[in-house]
């Protein structure tokens, strides 16, 4: 099966839009592509696959975020990476993973067989289990490229080098690679001193056992007819296929994907949630006949991706779930009901109660309306938010470009306060390593005002998690944390979810002993293959029961509603600045018992 051709910029740029026969085609055409790169980088491990889904489900969730549709391949490559980095952060044994692979059904045989090479080609192909976690992600790049796949440009923007710090270690790579080519030769015809040098070898090819092997053929004079003929290994891969994606993965069909879906849903990890536009967009990608099998051996819930923000300069969000045990979801489809108007509800002004939101017609008089204490826009100003008299502007440094003097200066202008990065957890977020968090929040710091961490998008309470590294590290450097920052969405819509919450928020206070800010929170379900949002009287009613569980939590000092916006369907408040929903006016509603 040849893969499909890559669509073009004008595909994204629909896709982003909503068209779905546009995100079918890119999901379709790029799929081969990402399941190339990542098989190479984990050489053929068992997660694989569950990596290379993961990838394709987060750059379908972020899309709408995606501001560069030219560069779309550049960006999808950097979230493959990034998957892949993650799986080798977690080091699962391979003995605790819920599905083995087949040993002899791995990436580097599937790319021998479906392929059907040989001779030296097949040597390269097999000499690629032998480099470093290291070397194969930087190869899974350059092998691309030199079979055209990639330019020498995206392979350097992928791993942050710059073009000639790419161009160096590419030669260093390839020089292993001809090294483990000379390896896989002596293998497979051993002298007698070689096969002594084995005696308590256990068969797995590792870096170690290279350069012993190597050293052996180097000094042996029967082996070392072995360093000869060796073909420029550009001339072997350039024009080689993509290996073809497997069904079980995931490709283009003709027909219903239901079974797939159905068998998906069962998956755990479902218990999480999405935001409008990528809830959206995701569903396509299991109802237009693109099929993109779910990841069902992750720890912790998959964050979505959040709905594109109207403003042209304020970053969108994304996405984020509970990391706490939830009960699950109802499985009976939700009913259209006709809402009967509430009763009028008084106002009440609460210094805690706050919102997110972006421009809108009416945001001004919505933000005065829902009587909020305070909001933010992801950004260091407010972003054409005019705040009503006594309504407090919270900025945010939202990602590593953010950390400029123009940005923090403008911060410091509009606000006391300062809220760090923005779900620096995932890769279409502010995507940061924990590392590159402690090394800018010195810059933060610098402006004197009170900071809020990072808010990670998931995984708040969980020892060894983004944050709990994160808070850990800036111990250990002496830096200031205020306070923690927090987001939730709960895919239960019962009057559970707010305990649900409530324990979320506990015990991320019990991990840290600092006050904690809840930035954005609200009620969405993706545990049936597409976002399910609660009736407006669920919402209504845990709009209610979670502003008095909040209005009464200790340590917790301010809490935020995504979002104040309902032009969009989702979750929302005010649909202009005058017309609340029923969740709109349960919040409105909220304020000190």
């Amino acid at each position: 099966m040849t893969a499909p051709e890559e669509p073009g910029v004008e595909t994204v740029i629909a896709a982003r839009g909503g068209d779905q026969r546009a995100l079918d085609d890119l999901v379709a055409g790029y799929l081969p592509l990402v399941y190339n790169i990542v098989g190479h980088a984990l050489g053929g491990h068992a997660d694989t696959d569950d990596v290379v889904q993961e990838t394709m489900l987060r750059a379908v969730h972020g899309l709408s975020g995606l501001r560069d549709p030219a560069s779309f391949r550049s960006w999808l490559v950097v979230i493959a990476l990034n998957q892949v980095r993650e799986r080798h952060r977690r080091q699962v044994p391979a003995e605790e993973l819920v599905d083995q692979a087949d040993p002899g059904a791995d990436f580097v045989d599937l790319t021998i067989l479906r392929l059907q090479l040989s001779g030296q080609r097949r040597e390269v192909v097999a000499a690629t289990r032998w480099l470093s976690a290291d070397e194969r992600e930087l190869l899974s790049l350059w092998w691309l490229a030199a079979a055209g796949r990639l330019t020498r440009a995206e392979v350097a923007e992928a791993t942050g080098l710059s073009p000639q710090h790419a161009a160096v270690r590419i030669q260093r790579l390839k020089a292993q690679l001809d090294s483990a080519r000379i390896v896989v030769r002596a293998l497979s015809q051993q002298c007698l001193a070689l096969k002594e040098v084995l005696g308590d070898w256990d068969g797995q090819p590792s870096a170690l056992w290279r350069k012993r092997i190597a050293r052996h053929v180097r000094e042996c004079p029967q082996c070392g007819r072995h360093q000869n003929g060796l073909a420029a290994v550009e001339a072997l891969v350039a024009g080689l296929p993509l290996v073809a994606v497997p069904v079980t993965l995931g490709h283009v069909l003709t027909g219903s994907a239901k079974p797939v879906v159905a068998a998906a849903v069962a998956k755990p990890w479902y218990l999480a949630a999405v935001k409008p536009v990528a809830a959206a967009a995701a569903a396509v990608a299991v109802t237009t006949g693109v099929i993109v099998a779910l990841p069902s051996t992750q720890d912790e819930p998959i964050p979505q991706a959040l709905a594109a923000v109207a403003t042209t300069t304020a970053p969108t969000t994304t996405t984020t779930t509970t990391a706490t045990t939830t009960t699950t979801p109802p499985t009976t489809p939700v009913k259209a009901t006709t809402v009967k108007a509430p009763p009028v509800v008084p106002a009440r002004k609460s210094a805690k109660k706050g919102v997110s939101t972006w421009t809108f017609p009416g945001v001004t008089d919505a933000l005065k309306d829902v009587h909020a204490g305070w909001f933010y826009t992801w950004a260091a100003g407010p972003e054409k938010v005019a705040a009503p008299p006594g309504v407090e502007f919270v900025p945010m440094i939202w990602g590593a470009k953010s950390v400029t003097p123009s940005t923090l200066a403008e911060a410091k202008k509009n606000g006391t306060t300062l809220l760090g990065f923005n779900e620096p957890d995932l890769a279409e977020q502010s995507n940061m390593t924990v590392e590159q968090a402690l090394d800018l929040w010195p810059q933060l710091q610098s402006t004197g005002m009170r900071l809020g961490s990072p808010a990670v998008a998931f995984g708040g309470d969980k020892a060894g998690g983004w944050l709990d590294r994160f808070m850990t590290g800036a111990a250990a450097r002496g830096l200031r944390v205020d306070f923690i920052t927090l987001h939730w969405y709960g895919g239960d819509f019962s009057p559970a979810a707010v305990g649900q919450l409530k324990s979320y928020i506990s015990a991320v206070q019990a991990r840290y002993n600092k006050p904690v800010w809840l930035t954005e929170y609200s009620l969405i379900d993706f545990s049936q293959g597409q976002a399910r949002y609660p009736t407006p009287e669920q919402l209504a009613a845990f709009a209610t029961g979670s502003t008095a569980m909040l209005e009464n939590q200790a340590g917790l000092e301010r809490y935020a509603w995504f979002a104040l916006p309902a032009d969009k369907p989702g979750t929302g408040l005010y649909k202009d600045g005058r017309t609340p929903t029923p969740a709109g006016i349960a919040y409105r509603a909220a304020g000190p018992s």
